[in-house]
């Protein structure tokens, strides 16, 4: 359902048992850009360790509805909550056991409409449901919104638990919080590829991160070996037997999407086929560019290679 057709939005909220969906909502209904002076309808399908105060909730204009079995939760049964409550907005706390895209196929009152779905995550316990219920986390992250890692323990390979969620949705926002509830940012001092190997491997689901940290800081590359995977792409400004191995991005919105990627020399260019995807292996260099309106990272290709493209041809920057 487009934005423009609803005027009720509904944030669906799931996670495994203890995964933190509780303290989210609570934490969010409580903060200051939440606060509308319309009632917010919470309803919430599962009883964990951390129960809601109705008191609280009441401060906040947020009125608890419980619905505890799966055959319940109806269409007949929203009609009846929305003629009860006449909220503004909708909160679910969703047991992903219940079908997450089931509920989200449900026929909704009029003038409601699905806006953002948010998966918690318990980083202690990540590892044991993804070794046990891949297949149900990976349903309920393929369509979320927002991935939150709560309780984050720097100890733990938390590069490897955003790239399992970009494997599956690579447009999900990833948000890491520490135990006090503050996001952090896991690639404050790192980035999530080995730098000191004798070729920094870019995985596809990286190439953002990649691009934006050899743009800030090319000191960290020039002499080392990277590889990648491009659209061959012909230039304005290149020179000589330069190209663009590029790839499309999303800079802020749906509707502005462009290509990004450097200037790369390579002695065969001739042999490249204009937007073919290439796997490129290429020493990092800088060196004046009309491009770059100045200096750049210049890219030397010692191996172009035809590949297959990536799952998600799309870059996001997260």
């Amino acid at each position: 359902m487009a934005a423009e057709d609803y005027d009720i939005p509904i944030f669906v909220v799931t996670g495994f048992l203890e995964s933190g969906k509780t303290s989210f909502i609570k934490d969010t209904v409580a903060a200051d850009y939440f606060q509308i002076e319309e009632p917010t309808l919470l309803i919430t399908t599962e009883e964990g360790e951390e129960e809601y105060d109705r008191g609280m909730l009441l401060d906040h204009n947020t009125l608890l509805e419980v619905i505890t079995e799966k055959e319940e939760l109806t269409s007949e049964k929203l009609e009846e909550l929305n003629r009860k409550h006449r909220p503004e907005r909708v909160i679910v706390e969703l047991n992903p056991l219940w079908g997450v895209e089931e509920f989200c196929k449900m026929k909704l009152p009029a003038k409601w409409g699905f806006l953002q779905q948010i998966v918690t995550v318990d980083c202690n316990t990540f590892s044991i449901y993804m070794n046990n219920m891949k297949s149900l986390f990976s349903d309920m992250a393929t369509s979320a919104d927002m991935v939150v890692f709560n309780r984050v323990n720097q100890n733990l390979p938390l590069s490897n638990y955003r790239r399992s969620i970009m494997a599956v949705n690579p447009a999900t926002e990833i948000v890491f919080e520490g135990p006090d509830g503050v996001p952090i940012d896991i690639f404050t001092d790192t980035v999530p590829y080995d730098l000191d190997a004798p070729i920094i491997e870019i995985e596809d689901v990286d190439y953002g991160i990649f691009y934006i940290d050899l743009t800030d800081n090319p000191e960290r590359y020039i002499g080392k070996t990277v590889r990648f995977k491009g659209v061959a792409l012909k230039s304005k400004m290149a020179v000589g037997n330069q190209f663009v191995p590029g790839r499309k991005a999303m800079t802020c919105c749906a509707d502005d999407i462009r290509y990004i990627g450097y200037l790369t020399n390579y002695e065969r260019l001739s042999e490249l086929e204009v937007g073919k995807w290439y796997k490129i292996t290429a020493s990092v260099t800088t060196g004046y560019s009309k491009a770059y309106r100045g200096e750049g990272p210049i890219l030397n290709a010692s191996e172009v290679e035809p590949c297959d493209p990536p799952l998600s041809e799309l870059v996001y920057f997260n």
